[in-house]
Formats: structure tokens, sequence, C-alpha cells
């Protein structure tokens, strides 16, 4: 298989597996070393706090792109693999039912633009 096949088949399974953790540690049949690593992972990705501080070129997003994914990765080899399928499964379901709202989307689009314009003519004066 292609780097690149392969590549995007890592990604779709990541993003199956970045709410599988946080469902299954609710689940009290998962062990609480496993619940502890899956509420650290969720910190990390959500903390403004890094590491590696994002304004930093190149490093500071790799942080976000190792350590993330690992530790996503550990804390899916720590739950019991019969609890791990079935929220897998309850996953995969939320995932498909998520609502999409295209005037939501036109919203923050719409904001970045304006930052986006406000960026450029801070900078042309």
């Amino acid at each position: 298989m292609p780097l690149f096949e392969r590549m995007r088949q890592w990604a779709r399974t990541l993003k199956r597996d970045v709410l599988t953790p946080y469902l299954a540690a609710r689940d009290p049949r998962v062990p609480w070393y496993a619940k502890a690593v899956a509420a650290c992972v969720a910190v990390y990705a959500l903390s403004p706090i890094d590491l590696i501080p994002d304004f930093i070129p190149i490093l500071g997003y790799l942080d976000d792109l190792v350590i993330v994914p690992l530790g996503i990765w550990l804390a899916i080899r720590l739950i019991p693999p019969f609890v791990l399928e079935e929220h897998r499964q309850a996953a995969v379901a939320r995932h498909q039912q998520r609502p999409k709202s295209w005037v939501g989307a036109a919203i923050i689009l719409g904001l970045w633009g304006l930052a986006g314009g406000a960026m450029v003519w801070w900078l042309m004066h």
C-alpha cells in the first residue's frame, strides 16, 4: 500500500479513535490507569499550554502531531478489548449522527476572513 494511502487510513482511524477513549473513560469496566491516560490526553489536547509553544515554527505543531496521537494510542491499548470495541462502535455511530451546520461553518469562515482582512489592512497602514 502506498505511503499516502496508509496515512489516509491512519488519519481515518485516529479520527474515529479520538472519541473512543472519552466514551470508554466513563465506563466502570475500564481500569483507573486507562482513564487517567485518556484524561491526560484530553487535557493536553485541549489545553492552551503546550510543551513546545505553537508560535515556534514547525516544532510548535510537531508536538501536537506526535504527543496527542501517541497518547490516544496508549489509552486505547490500556482499555480492555471487548470494552474498546463496544465504545468504538458507539463513537462511529455518534460521529455519523453528528449534525452539520453550514450556517455555523459560514460564520467561522467569515470571522477568519474578517481577521485576515484586518491583518492585511493593519500591515498596509
